[in-house]
């Protein structure tokens, strides 16, 4: 069953942001870039023995995750990309600076597809990330997936 946090919440749980053994991934905030990301996602999935439904699971989990915040970004962000692999499970944060300062819509197809594709799914706004050049509030998505066990 999936799970999904906010506010303070998400950010006691995030992942860490200075792992040695994560993968950052920084392009520029454009759909044209969401075959890349998905797959960085396939190949990790693939590596740490993922069965072919969790490996589906997350790149269509990590897609719509990204264009969530792509269609949500100022003009000319900076989309970031971190995986982060643990024993049984992969992480992934993505952060971008936003036009608004509300979190994803957790009504939305979107979001139904995150929590479904996924075992943990966290969302929330960073507004101190608001910048004075004017690049907005930065808002994170955080996925987990885990390895399905056994048989």
């Amino acid at each position: 069953m999936s799970e999904f946090l906010s506010g303070k919440e998400a950010e006691s749980s995030t992942v860490d942001e200075h792992d040695p053994d994560g993968i950052e991934l920084r392009l520029a905030a454009r759909l044209e870039h969401l075959p890349i990301i998905r797959s960085v996602a396939a190949n990790l999935a693939i590596r740490a023995d993922f069965d072919l439904d969790s490996i589906a699971d997350l790149k269509l989990a990590v897609d719509e995750a990204c264009s969530t915040l792509i269609t949500r970004a100022t003009k000319g962000a900076t989309l970031s990309c971190r995986f982060f692999l643990r024993p049984n499970e992969i992480r992934f944060a993505a952060t971008v600076h936003s036009k608004s300062d509300h979190e994803p819509s957790r009504d939305s197809f979107g979001w139904r597809v995150l929590t479904t594709l996924t075992d943990r799914a966290e969302t929330w706004v960073e507004v101190n990330g608001s910048t004075p050049d004017g690049r907005g509030p930065l808002v994170h998505i955080e996925l987990t997936k885990r390895k399905t066990l056994g048989g």
